[in-house]
């Protein structure tokens, strides 16, 4: 079995298990900030496809529109409010939004939908992420310089308020969600292990094949 750290549509992802505590913010609110949107046609874009997405039952992780060397392609990464997404959910979005963009026209040149899951070494995108992904070792950078520094690796604590808590060698310090201007979480073999065990436990992975990736994993295969 072949894993996909990126964004794939045929690899869907869940958190292993969703934290309890309270959320800082509403979905809507993070559709405009700068992780789920960054330029301003992001922005445009989110403000389109968010109600689409949206009525379909799911949620808007990300969008860009990156120039490619012949056309521009439409990255949409959307999940399951509890996490996860299937290829079927994917090619839903596509074509539930393909329409709406039709209507809508917001880009003038030709361009490529993809709409995928976020992968296992997901963005972090809203503030809730911070809390649902407790645990996990995470790289965030800031959009203005804090204490000398931009880039931050480390576990992440949690959520305090607006703040997205992360231990650092230096202990753990406190970083405004508004500040942030890019987050993911760090392909450890924890993370892969726990997203399999529960994309297994909720009947998503095959387990034969779950067992030939522990064995890779725990390097007793041979070579």
């Amino acid at each position: 079995m072949i894993l996909n750290s990126g964004a794939s549509a045929s690899t869907p992802e869940a958190p292993p298990e969703q934290s309890t505590g309270p959320l800082a913010r509403f979905f809507m609110s993070d559709a405009m900030n700068d992780l789920v949107a960054k330029a301003s046609i992001d922005r445009r874009m989110a403000e389109v496809i968010t109600p689409v997405i949206e009525d379909l039952g799911f949620e808007l992780v990300r969008v860009r529109l990156m120039a490619g060397s012949k056309s521009k392609t439409l990255q949409i990464m959307a999940e399951k409010p509890e996490g996860g997404i299937e290829v079927d959910d994917c090619a839903a979005i596509s074509t539930a939004v393909s329409a709406t963009l039709d209507v809508e026209d917001p880009i003038e040149d030709a361009y490529t939908l993809e709409v995928s899951s976020p992968g296992i070494d997901r963005p972090l995108t809203r503030l809730k992420d911070f809390e649902t992904w407790e645990g996990y070792e995470a790289k965030i950078e800031t959009a203005e310089m804090i204490d000398g520094r931009k880039r931050f690796k480390g576990q992440l604590q949690g959520i305090e308020g607006d703040e997205v808590l992360i231990a650092i060698e230096e202990g753990t310090i406190g970083l405004k969600f508004d500040w942030l201007a890019e987050a993911k979480l760090v392909l450890t073999d924890e993370l892969i292990r726990d997203v399999l065990r529960a994309r297994k436990d909720a009947g998503d992975v095959d387990e034969t094949q779950f067992d030939e990736v522990q064995t890779i994993m725990d390097g007793d295969e041979e070579t």
